[in-house]
């Protein structure tokens, strides 16, 4: 103790001598020094080594732990409570429904109509798939007042080859169509000793080869292509080839997408409805559309134009270069609920035989057929939904078409033309210039997961430059579409259609008629159309269609009454092929 004493002693004052000399010098030595730096700091990392030795304790208070006992006591308590083994609960599982590949239905009803629809679509392996679909329709006729033959044939077949792997997707699809139609609407100026000197049928034949290609590349996104002819048997004969490449480069931080298009038209028609005259037209169509894609947030903008050249290869006329706009935008207001869109379009849309006559299957084979110049459709409305379950979407429009095609009458009794169309029996086409406002409306509910109901409405107004009126355009249409479903075994659905009026003209080439052309109004007309089914296995199930609910006697285009009430009934079946 004694010589630790000295210790505390000797050091405190070893302290003080020396910060008083430190004082000392500092005040009479205040300057600069230099300090010259001969080899930079290296630090190093000292060689560790582990004592070994245990370090011997010195200290006179050191004592050792005081070794402590524990002692339970138990009481025991009488209890009958025996606590229960816990155990998981499981969730329920949902059925897996089996998948099959194929299947086919097959139907018959009134009127001797038959339905049948195949389809297949079988996987050759983890990157070909093979489809092939099969449509029939076809009806005996009988409509009540028509004299002559009013039955019609409808058979699709189609095929499509598809191959997917992780860089790009290609497929080739083909089809053939054969058709059979009736001329018999025959206005009521025809006496009924015509009536045996009509031959009234019609033959339409359809082949196509289309390909796609989808490529993950920088430069080059894929394109498509289809040829087409299609035939009648008044020797009618269109030929249609489309090729529509795409292309995708960047522009900063964002890309031009552009699609170009090149496409051939070219046909003929025996002879014109009122000589003997044979009727060409072949059509041309270069261009492209090249269109800058904006994303911001909750903006979404598409700023684009379309240019095209039109070449008439047989008149030579209305040849040049057509350029529209292409610009889209929409702002997304309240997330789903709310999004607001706008835009501008226009095209040179290319007019064919074949689309004509998908639309209206009247026509008569001595159509002229040229392109029509749609200046542009702006646009604009909103959509979203009301409720989770609830989506609508509301729009109005404005559009400006030059050469718009419509469908009117032809000329009845027409002493240079004998054929089963030349009895004022089939249609036409007339061209016009049409601006066309237009205001529409869908609402879709989900009323439960089981059952939906989808309605929509449009209102059209059109401003004619020549003709008197929009021939064949109703003024207003709407629809109401329902399905239902109960307890995976039932299903059924409603389909209500609603056309306003529209308008024709009646015109007699008889040289002996002293009547003027007259105006026909084609009432506006509804109907109703549902169908249910019962699946007595995964496979198996029945089905019955029925059509015309109200059996309403109107006309879809003049002349020409559609059938009653109408049921169907049949099976399908499902299966792997």
């Amino acid at each position: 103790m004694l010589k630790q004493f000295k210790y505390i002693i000797i050091v405190p004052l070893s302290l003080l001598v020396s910060n008083l000399f430190s004082q000392e010098k500092d005040k009479n030595n205040i300057g600069t020094e230099v300090v010259n730096v001969v080899k930079p700091y290296s630090p190093t990392v000292s060689d560790a080594y582990k004592v070994k030795e245990a370090p011997s304790l010195n200290d006179s208070v050191t004592t050792s732990k005081k070794e402590i006992n524990y002692n339970i006591f138990s009481v025991p308590v009488a209890s009958t409570f025996i606590p229960a083994k816990g155990k998981a609960t499981a969730i329920p599982k949902a059925k897996r429904e089996k998948l099959y590949n194929s299947y086919v239905s097959l139907g018959a009803g009134s009127y001797g109509n038959v339905l049948l629809d195949f389809y297949t679509n079988r996987e050759l392996n983890k990157d070909e798939t093979l489809n092939i679909n099969l449509n029939h329709h076809s009806s005996q006729g009988g409509i009540n007042g028509v004299e002559l033959d009013d039955k019609f044939y409808n058979t699709k077949l189609e095929a499509a080859y598809d191959y997917t792997d992780r860089y790009l997707s290609w497929g080739i699809n083909g089809g053939a169509q054969h058709q059979i139609y009736n001329w018999y609407g025959i206005p009521q100026t025809i006496d009924e000793a015509t009536f045996n000197d009509i031959d009234e049928k019609q033959n339409y034949y359809d082949v196509y080869v289309g390909a796609n290609l989808n490529v993950d590349d920088y430069f080059f996104k894929g394109g498509d292509i289809l040829l087409r002819r299609f035939w009648d048997r008044f020797n009618s004969a269109e030929h249609r080839a489309i090729i529509k490449p795409e292309v995708k480069f960047p522009v900063g931080e964002q890309f031009i997408n552009v699609v170009f298009r090149a496409d051939y038209l070219s046909g003929k028609f025996e002879r014109n409805y009122f000589s003997e005259d044979e009727l060409k037209y072949q059509n041309v169509i270069l261009g492209g559309t090249p269109k800058y894609v904006l994303l911001r947030d909750d903006i979404t903008l598409n700023i684009g134009a379309s240019v095209f050249y039109k070449l008439d290869m047989e008149d030579g006329d209305g040849n040049g270069v057509f350029i529209y706009p292409d610009i889209t935008a929409s702002y997304r207001l309240v997330d789903e609920y709310a999004t607001i869109y706008a835009g501008i379009r226009g095209d040179l849309v290319q007019n064919s035989y074949y689309d004509f006559q998908q639309d209206n299957q009247f026509v008569s084979p001595t159509l002229f057929i040229t392109p029509t110049d749609m200046q542009y459709d702006a646009f604009g409305g909103v959509k979203g939904k009301f409720l989770p379950n609830v989506g609508y979407n509301v729009k109005a429009s404005y559009k400006v078409e030059n050469d718009k095609p419509l469908y009117q009458l032809n000329p009845s009794e027409n002493p240079a033309n004998e054929e089963g169309y030349g009895y004022g029996n089939s249609f036409g086409l007339v061209y016009d210039d049409v601006t066309t406002i237009s205001l529409s409306g869908e609402i879709n509910i989900d009323v439960t997961k089981a059952f939906s109901l989808t309605a929509n409405a449009e209102l059209l107004d059109y401003n004619m430059d020549n003709e008197a009126e929009a021939w064949n355009l109703p003024s207003i249409k709407a629809s109401l579409t329902g399905n239902l479903n109960i307890k995976d075994k039932f299903f059924a659905g409603t389909t209500l259609f609603f056309t306003g009026e529209r308008k024709d003209l009646f015109t007699n080439d008889n040289p002996l008629a002293t009547e003027e052309p007259v105006v026909v109004t084609l009432d506006s007309y509804f109907d109703a159309n549902a169908h249910m089914g019962y699946h007595f296995t995964n496979q198996l199930s029945a089905f019955i269609k029925a059509n015309n609910l109200a059996n309403n006697e109107y006309s879809r285009w003049a002349n020409y009454p559609v059938q009653g009430f109408q049921i169907l009934g049949g099976l399908s079946y499902k299966f792997d092929f």
